[in-house]
Parts: structure tokens; C-alpha cells; sequence
């Protein structure tokens, strides 16, 4: 009888540190399990953080350059390899659009005025004809009676956005350079604020041949910047860093 209450004693007790054992081992398993939920919730909370501070830490080299002829400061767009196609397509009818119809040359005076009337919506329309209207002193064609002629260099285009969110504006600032028929040459400075939209393509197959996209000139004031004689001077271009962005 003694031995089997001992046997009972033995039993029990093994059976009690049996399930300290057991007891122990969930209470580790329980903390582990704790302290990586924590670590992975302070890991999250610190990519979280670093992604919100990274913009903060970013800084954005660009380009100011200085006309020598005016002295017009302005910033240089920095192409990074990627745009929103709309701009690049209106950065080049814009472009094109001021370079023809800013120009003169009784060569191509008629090819010129169909062109450029392939741009315009109906209110530049009208002014357009009636600048090149003949009974007009300020026509082209009497301006340029005496052989003289214009090319167009523009210089950059800047874009606006309105309060209201749209995007239809844009400062042309460019250059012409006016040759007479003695062959001397004179340059003026120029600013053209643009306001556009694109519609519907005219369904004239010569008129889409010059404009697919339906890109309409709605309004457009040119005023001189500065006149100077004498051939253009290059534009510098100063290297400078923005400060970290907020």
C-alpha cells in the first residue's frame, strides 16, 4: 500500500511539472507572438512614415536662363523622360502655330494663311481675316511691300492654369527677326497669350492634313517685349537647385 501511494505521489508530481512544462511553453509562444505582432506593426508604422517624409527630402534641380538681349529670366522646362501626351502635343501646335503665322515671306504668304486658318475657331478666325485683309494698312502684304520678311524663333511656352482647374492658356514668348530687302536684320522680343482648346477635326482633307487633332486658337495677344537691332544674342542657362518641397 505504501508503494502504490508512493507510485501515486511520483505520478502526480511528474504529471504536475508536465504541465508547468506545457503552461511555460504557451506562455512563450503567447509572448513570441506578441513581440513580432509589435515588431511588424512598428515595421509598417516606419515604411508609413518613410513614405509620407520622402517627399519632404526631395530635391528638384532646374534651369533659369537669362536672355542676354532682354535680360529675361525664365525657367527652362526639364524633360525627364516622360510627359502627358496632351502636352507635348499642345507644346508643338503651339509652337508650329506661332512660328507660321508669325512669319512673312511672299513665297509662301498664300500657304501660310490657309495653314494658320486651319487653327482658328471662329472669333480669331474673323481677325484673322481681317489683319490680312488688303484695304488694312497693318496688312502683312502692305507692311511687306518692299520685299522684307519675317521668321519666327520661339523662345519657350509656359502654361496656366485657370482658378477653376482648366488647363487652356499658355505665354509664348519668341523672337522675329525682321530682314529687309537691303539685307540687314533686326530683331524684336515678343510675348503671345494663347488661349486654346481642341475640337472636333475639320472634315476638309487639306485642313486635316494640317491639323488631325483639331487644335483651335480661341483668342491671342501679342504685345513686344523689347526691340533691339542687331542679331539675337543666345540665351545663358545658370544651373540652380530647388529647396526641399514641403
Amino acid at each position: 500500500m505504501k508503494r502504490d501511494a508512493a507510485l501515486q505521489a511520483y505520478f502526480a508530481e511528474a504529471a504536475s511539472w508536465d504541465a508547468d512544462r506545457v503552461a511555460a511553453s504557451e506562455r512563450s509562444v503567447r509572448t513570441a507572438w506578441r513581440v513580432a505582432v509589435g515588431a511588424c506593426v512598428l515595421a509598417v508604422a516606419a515604411i508609413f512614415a518613410l513614405v509620407l517624409l520622402m517627399p519632404l527630402k526631395r530635391v528638384d534641380p532646374f534651369v533659369i536662363r537669362v536672355d542676354n538681349a532682354t535680360g529675361i529670366v525664365d525657367v527652362v522646362p526639364v524633360f525627364a523622360g516622360q510627359a502627358a501626351m496632351p502636352e507635348v502635343v499642345t507644346r508643338y501646335f503651339l509652337d508650329h502655330y506661332l512660328t507660321v503665322c508669325e512669319r512673312f515671306n511672299f513665297s509662301t504668304a498664300e500657304s501660310d494663311y490657309e495653314e494658320c486658318s486651319s487653327f482658328h475657331a471662329p472669333a480669331r478666325h474673323q481677325e484673322w481675316m481681317t489683319l490680312w485683309d488688303r484695304s488694312n494698312p497693318e496688312s502683312p502684304l502692305n507692311r511687306h511691300k518692299d520685299g522684307s520678311s519675317v521668321r519666327v524663333q520661339v523662345s519657350s511656352i509656359t502654361f496656366f492654369k485657370r482658378g477653376s482647374g482648366t488647363e487652356d492658356l499658355a505665354q509664348v514668348r519668341y523672337v522675329k527677326a525682321l530682314r529687309t530687302g537691303n539685307g540687314s536684320e533686326q530683331h524684336s522680343y515678343w510675348i503671345a497669350t494663347v488661349q486654346y482648346v481642341y475640337g472636333a477635326p475639320s472634315k476638309d482633307p487639306r485642313m486635316r492634313r494640317w491639323n488631325p487633332l483639331g487644335f483651335k486658337i480661341v483668342e491671342l495677344r501679342t504685345e513686344a517685349e523689347a526691340t533691339q537691332p542687331g542679331p539675337a544674342s543666345p540665351p545663358t542657362a545658370t544651373a540652380a537647385t530647388a529647396g526641399s518641397k514641403p
